[in-house]
């Protein structure tokens, strides 16, 4: 394990000393497989953000609402997030409801794409409940769960996957690709500037050549 994971272990063993479970999660833990530039990391856990403030005394809640709490340490901040679930979405975008949970897999089941349903501990150890290291070595961006599903939960998941393809050198899955292609018509509900974000950083990518191919 490397920077930036080392200097939040000490976020993890707060955690985990006062009965709670802590891991990383997303992104993060993905790019550290793959050997990427990892700027920051997110933590999940099965303490609410009531309890995790409680622990910490240093905290800004700059999105409590839905699980997460910015915790500073030694001048760094992190965003620690509570285990949750989803479900109501409206818009095509925004959960209605968020519930609170203490199950790291019901957690991990919620998120875009196997790749970035993956968690690691405080020794490093990953936990992989689907499958997304093999999705990482196979290079192939596919959903958890049913495609169709987690497009209708939030629409710009499409973008992303796209955009993965461009900076991650990755493909779709053919399952993920035929999702994409039937249910595109849903970006109409999103606003101009979150697909304007994915969009740069597309064309940002070494592979957008390919992207723009990915989905044709």
């Amino acid at each position: 394990m490397n920077e930036p994971f080392l200097s939040a272990i000490p976020i993890l063993e707060a955690l985990e000393s006062n009965g709670f479970e802590a891991y990383f999660v997303g992104g993060s833990v993905r790019d550290y497989l793959l050997d990427r530039k990892i700027d920051d990391v997110d933590i999940a856990t099965s303490a609410t953000p009531q309890e995790v403030k409680k622990i910490f005394s240093q905290t800004v809640d700059i999105g409590i609402e839905h699980g997460t709490i910015l915790v500073l340490f030694d001048g760094i901040g992190y965003e620690v997030t509570t285990f949750r679930a989803e479900s109501d979405y409206r818009d095509y975008r925004r959960p209605e409801t968020v519930h609170f949970i203490r199950s790291l897999i019901k957690d991990l089941e919620r998120r875009d794409f196997t790749m970035n349903a993956l968690a690691m501990d405080k020794k490093g150890r990953i936990i992989d409940l689907f499958n997304g290291i093999q999705a990482i070595n196979d290079q192939l961006i596919e959903t958890v769960g049913d495609a169709k599903e987690r497009f209708h939960e939030d629409a710009l998941r499409m973008m992303r996957a796209v955009r993965f393809v461009s900076q991650l050198e990755f493909s779709l899955h053919m399952s993920t690709k035929l999702a994409i292609s039937k249910n595109a018509y849903l970006l109409k509900h999103i606003a101009i500037e979150r697909i304007l974000a994915e969009f740069t950083k597309l064309i940002r990518g070494s592979n957008k050549k390919t992207s723009f191919n990915s989905i044709v």
